[in-house]
């Protein structure tokens, strides 16, 4: 695949997610989102990694963008006006987003990414299942049961009324 292609892809993708980062509107904010995702997705299959791309698609597009726009069409009914987010200590988190952002470079940077590790059948479906249930079946777990626990929350909140 060319190489002005992953890098378009990769811009189409940083832009969108800087939007959504700065926009006020929740709504748009989604939307974007949805670019953000289906470019990385599509990162991904001019990579050759076709099963994350498909993966990317069913559980980032089809159901957590479908849930984050019900969620916010049907908690912030404020008439006519779009839904709105409020910012509270950006400075502690942009200190906490430069200080991952930092960490996240320093461990791409000692990454080795020579072709013999990607090599072989890395994105070979029954290899991922494999592993997902032998190797690394209590991070698979624990994800599940982090998933439920957010869910779980979100609807609690969501659901909370005023006492005052």
């Amino acid at each position: 695949m060319s190489d002005w292609l992953i890098y378009f892809l990769g811009f189409i993708a940083i832009l969108s997610a800087c939007y959504v980062l700065f926009t006020s509107n929740l709504l748009y904010a989604a939307f974007s989102l949805v670019v953000t995702f289906i470019s990385i997705a599509l990162l991904y299959l001019a990579l050759g990694a076709e099963f994350i791309a498909v993966t990317q698609i069913m559980i980032y597009v089809g159901g957590i963008i479908v849930l984050i726009i019900f969620g916010v069409m049907l908690t912030n009914k404020l008439g006519n006006e779009p839904p709105q987010s409020g910012s509270h200590n950006k400075f502690i988190a942009g200190l906490i987003s430069a200080s991952i952002f930092g960490l996240l470079c320093y461990a791409i940077v000692q990454i080795n990414f020579s072709n013999d590790k990607v090599s072989g059948s890395l994105y070979n479906i029954k290899q991922i299942g494999q592993g997902l249930f032998t190797d690394y079946l209590l991070v698979f777990e624990l994800a599940g049961i982090l998933l439920l626990v957010a869910l779980i929350g979100a609807s609690v909140i969501a659901s909370k009324k005023d006492t005052v």
